[in-house]
């Protein structure tokens, strides 16, 4: 479909509802820039203005006495875990022992990824300079912090910063970036014809629901910074990838300009050591199984969080996507959703439900970001241009794994489209 195409695209703001999605109360964005009475948007100096100044502060010490208090928190917690649980394998003899030893370090695995995923959100402020008023300060605390937890810090700082300067771009947005019919194997006559189409038909709605969920949050990450998953479709000049493997990892790829080289060079470097430095404890020192449950299994958790926050903040049936024609900054920004997190909001940071504030003004310290959203809220919700779904997050993601599978093309304004909602093939129906 091309730029002269667009009447293809009908007004109504979401694909015709699945079975998953048939419940009148269920939430759905008030925004839909189709809608010939759609409200005209406010610029990022007028949102801005509706916001406390106090807000955009940033404080050394404020932000520091919430990475000592996470800090604090994991330290705690791996102590009494440790006065508690043994990395010993039970007897096998004993299943009441075998249990417990499972059910004690799973619980440990959620509960320290859950904790850590708080220095997390904190160093990653620091890539946005929202930690402090310095960003060398920044550079150096947000470094630390992400390395020790397998992140490549000046990479995903460059292209974290990409995913909110281009965010719910079709084709030059970063992260999550929405696949065509095409790439998900279905023909323009809507036939199946690919591998992820032919695996979603051949699995069922559920299951194929529940392998969304674990790509995402079991192998996604790894899968995005090597390039494999998720990425944008252009490269640092803005030319198709064409194939091309577009990594955090070398100071060559695409996504990246040759002034950053030597940043991106340290970061895979002190990455390479981190990872070697745990199998060399494991192999000499601790032994594997104590490095898998006291390291590996926790930032597990990690991953899986910060890769639902991403996911959810920004997807969902009645949330538009735009191609070049049709971007702007400003309905990008939008196109963010703020969620309830419940008790994860203190140990996140509240990332995950101010985060329409977090993408209008990146630099903002996320202890202001709550009377910020206040604010915004106030602002844009009589413009039906805040957008809060209510929907618990589990419930939410189990609705976005059913329902967010594509879009038609990667031009004009796209809402995401179900496999669920697409026919079977004959030789299945047969």
């Amino acid at each position: 479909m091309g730029k002269g195409g667009r009447a293809e695209i009908k007004s109504k703001p979401a694909p015709a509802a699945t079975k998953q999605a048939s419940d009148s109360a269920e939430w759905k964005s008030s925004y839909n820039p189709l809608d010939p009475n759609a409200p005209k948007l406010p610029t990022k100096g007028e949102i801005k203005a509706a916001i406390p100044e106090h807000c955009f502060q940033r404080s050394y010490i404020w932000g520091m006495a919430y990475l000592i208090r996470d800090l604090i928190i994991a330290a705690a917690f791996a102590y009494g875990t440790s006065q508690v649980l043994s990395t010993d394998l039970p007897s096998l003899a004993d299943p009441v022992a075998v249990a417990t030893w499972v059910a004690g370090w799973s619980f440990y695995a959620f509960w320290m990824g859950t904790i850590l995923t708080g220095p997390w959100v904190v160093a990653h402020e620091c890539g946005h300079g929202a930690f402090s008023p310095n960003q060398t300060w920044n550079d150096i605390v947000g470094f630390v912090v992400h390395q020790a937890l397998l992140v490549p810090y000046f990479a995903w700082q460059y292209t974290h910063a990409k995913h909110h300067r281009r965010t719910n771009h079709l084709t030059d947005g970063e992260s999550h970036v929405p696949s065509t019919k095409l790439d998900n194997g279905l023909s323009e006559n809507n036939e199946r014809l690919g591998f992820y189409a032919a695996w979603h038909e051949a699995m069922g709605d559920g299951a194929f629901a529940a392998f969304q969920v674990w790509t995402h949050l079991a192998v996604g990450w790894p899968l995005y910074l090597l390039g494999l998953a998720s990425t944008g479709k252009l490269d640092v000049n803005g030319n198709p990838l064409d194939g091309r493997v577009a990594d955090h990892f070398r100071p060559s790829s695409p996504m990246f300009p040759d002034k950053i080289s030597f940043k991106i060079f340290l970061s895979t470097a002190t990455t390479i050591a981190s990872v070697a430095g745990l199998f060399y404890i494991s192999a000499t020192k601790y032994g594997f199984l104590p490095v898998l449950l006291w390291y590996w299994n926790p930032y597990f958790f990690v991953n899986a969080w910060l890769v639902l926050y991403t996911w959810l903040q920004h997807t969902d049936p009645s949330i538009p996507h735009y191609g070049e024609g049709e971007w702007t900054w400003v309905r990008g920004a939008l196109s963010t959703i703020d969620r309830p997190y419940g008790i994860f909001d203190f140990f996140h940071h509240r990332i995950g439900s101010t985060h329409v504030a977090h993408h209008l003004f990146h630099e903002m310290p996320h202890y202001n970001a709550l009377e910020a959203t206040q604010a915004i809220k106030a602002f844009l919700e009589p413009k039906g241009l805040y957008n809060y779904d209510p929907t618990p997050w589990y419930q939410a993601m189990w609705k976005i794994a059913h329902t967010c599978h594509y879009v038609e093309s990667d031009e004009g304004i796209q809402y995401y489209k179900s496999l669920e909602d697409v026919p079977l093939s004959k030789k299945k129906l047969a």
